[in-house]
């Protein structure tokens, strides 16, 4: 149950219960030359545009990658590796007032449908991340309620609060030149990589299109996209929108598919999805990036459960390579493969538990803990907080897994960080960890009595609805019955169904709090933070819009800082997130990885998508 934590910005939907191992694709196990790899996912697939609020999760953002090549990626060493057979970029003004920056299209790269990757496709995401541009253009004020005709998670981030007008494209139509209003640190990581879907496709998929077109009735329906986008055409780009926002939301590919939805760049091109596998195929148009090694089709089975079915599936070789988030028993069985491999990482994503307190969607919130409610939801959060068994949670349920574990006292600076253990001490996070666990349920009780004097021994006056993963998930399942008893004690009620689809949930306001692990997929110098604290960021589901935090997120996204104001600039955020009380840490996620030892390169990385990163090297 992952959320996957975006740099312009996030989940994933956990597995299925149980899974009958019938339908998994027969791989030879002792074949001199394979060319097959089937790969394990506990999630389940649900768009092929994963930037929407309701579909940027870890599974949709895997097949994208594998599908779609950037202009650059990280590597496990979490270094930017850039991609010059698609494109470059070099910094063109650099003043404190005006930073520019232009990239440009290697010649001859091509989409899978053969019409040429150009600029229009890097002025798409101008359109999906402006919102002053979707205001100017008649497309709706995404920090309203309405929103954006592109339902876009980016708004809200460092490109949307400094980009400067329009970029503009050079006379060729091969380079973007995108100019901002001061000297953003990041530029990279909140610039165009490439959209997951080009120009062209959005045109002729408006204009009611079923079967692809010529190379030059992509080139003219490029030129008519920059037309309207630079004309602010209102009638046709409400149009895109649609598409754009609703079009890619299948779960199914067959021969009925229209195949403009599935056109991309990337190594691999998407031969079918049923709700058992994604299966993908080498693309014979690929040039935007490094040649496979000779995996030439890879399977991706979804929906498996976290536990025993991955493990057998391994240990039958059913499948070649799984990564998640197992028990402790299933780790062990995992290890007793012979034919298989078992690396355990810590990666940079984290568990936490976050409580709303405002609306971040259409809906007004006034739950328990909504910042309207004053000094009594204040003491009602930190009860909650208090009372809230994370050590129980990491000694119980992750322990097992990795004896290294511990309870988060820092989600910016995370455990192997230098600064780790500086943050923890100053934080202000130290007070939701003092004494045991017995310690903090009877302060958050005392808070509690000040509003509901008969609370406790049995009594559970304010009622918590929880939000988390659909069934399937043994780890979660355990730690929900450990939140509801915990919680009982200081006198909430807590309601912690699983819930499907609990992804496209988190902006609901039924909810009063979620947990799940943010999957973190960069490595800015706001350490993706504030997409998370600032009002209006992208992976902000609590809807806090804190003064403090929205001042030090501008400052750490706005320039080039030196690293002790960067460290300094943290522990001020974080210093202010434990002030008002909505959001804890509770354990790093323990990443498992289990492969085939006849595979080679599978190397796990830090940042999503972390088993895939390299998938080109794969071969065996």
């Amino acid at each position: 149950m992952k959320a996957r934590l975006k740099t312009r910005s996030i989940v994933a939907a956990v597995s299925a219960a149980s899974v009958a191992l019938i339908g998994f694709v027969a791989v030879p196990a002792h074949a001199d030359t394979r060319s097959t790899v089937v790969a394990i996912e506990s999630n389940t697939f649900t768009s092929y545009n994963n930037i929407t609020p309701d579909t940027n999760i870890v599974i949709n953002g895997d097949v994208q990658y594998l599908t779609g090549f950037p202009m650059f990626y990280y590597d496990d060493k979490l270094n930017i590796v850039p991609n010059p057979k698609l494109a470059t970029w070099k910094i063109t003004k650099n003043t404190a007032s005006d930073f520019e920056v232009t990239y440009t299209i290697a010649p001859g790269r091509v989409w899978s449908d053969g019409v040429p990757i150009t600029a229009a496709d890097l002025l798409l995401w101008h359109v999906t991340t402006s919102s002053d541009y979707s205001k100017a253009a008649g497309l709706g004020d995404p920090s309203s309620s309405a929103g954006s005709a592109f339902n876009s998670v980016n708004y809200g981030g460092v490109y949307d609060s400094h980009i400067a007008g329009i970029p503009t494209i050079s006379d060729n139509g091969m380079s973007i030149t995108f100019k901002y209003d001061s000297q953003i640190p990041d530029y990279l990581l909140n610039g165009p990589a490439l959209e997951p879907m080009p120009a062209h496709t959005l045109v002729e998929l408006a204009a009611g299109k079923t079967s692809l077109g010529s190379v030059a009735d992509g080139t003219a329906a490029n030129a008519k996209f920059i037309s309207d986008v630079t004309s602010k055409n209102t009638k046709d780009l409400l149009a895109l929108g649609k598409i754009w926002s609703n079009s890619y939301n299948f779960t199914t590919v067959d021969s009925s598919t229209n195949p403009l939805l599935l056109v991309n760049n990337g190594a691999y091109k998407v031969k079918s999805i049923d709700s058992n596998q994604i299966t993908l195929v080498a693309s014979p148009t690929y040039n935007s990036g490094p040649a496979l090694s000779g995996i030439t089709t890879l399977v991706i089975k979804q929906g498996i459960a976290d536990g025993s079915p991955s493990a057998q599936a391994l240990a039958n070789g059913d499948a070649d390579v799984y990564q998640g988030q197992p028990t402790a028993d299933a780790v062990a069985q995992l290890k007793a493969i012979q034919t298989a491999k078992v690396v355990t990482s810590s990666s940079l994503a984290f568990e936490h538990i976050e409580l709303r307190v405002a609306s971040s969607g259409s809906d007004t919130y006034t739950g328990p803990f909504a910042w309207s409610g004053g000094q009594k939801a204040a003491d009602l959060r930190k009860a909650f907080l208090l009372a809230y068994p994370r050590a129980d949670i990491v000694s119980k349920l992750i322990a097992p897994i990795n004896p290294n574990a511990v309870v988060l006292s820092s989600v910016i600076n995370l455990p192997g960080n230098p600064e780790y253990d500086h943050s923890a001490s100053v934080n202000g996070m130290a007070a939701f960890n003092r004494g045991s666990q017995a310690d903090r349920t009877a302060q958050a009780l005392r808070l509690v009595k000040k509003w509901y004097p008969t609370a406790g021994n049995g009594n559970t006056p304010i009622s918590i609805n929880l939000l988390w993963g659909s069934p399937g998930n043994t780890r979660r399942t355990s730690e929900a019955a450990l939140i509801i008893a915990a919680e009982a004690q200081a006198g909430f009620k807590v309601t912690a169904p699983a819930t499907a689809g609990w992804g496209g949930k988190l902006t609901a306001t039924q909810y009063d709090a979620h947990f799940f692990i943010f999957d973190q997929t960069a490595n800015p110098q706001d350490a993706q933070a504030c997409g998370i604290f600032q009002a209006g960021g992208g992976s902000n589901y609590t809807g806090i819009n804190d003064p403090d935090i929205n001042k030090y997120c501008d400052a750490l996204q706005k320039t080039s800082l030196p690293q002790a104001t960067i460290n300094r600039y943290r522990i001020l955020i974080e210093q202010a997130v434990a002030k008002d009380a909505f959001f804890l840490g509770i354990f790093q996620n323990p990443e498992v990885t289990a492969y085939n030892s006849a595979l080679q390169n599978v190397v796990p990385a830090p940042l999503s998508p972390s088993l895939f990163w390299n998938f080109w090297t794969w071969h065996f």
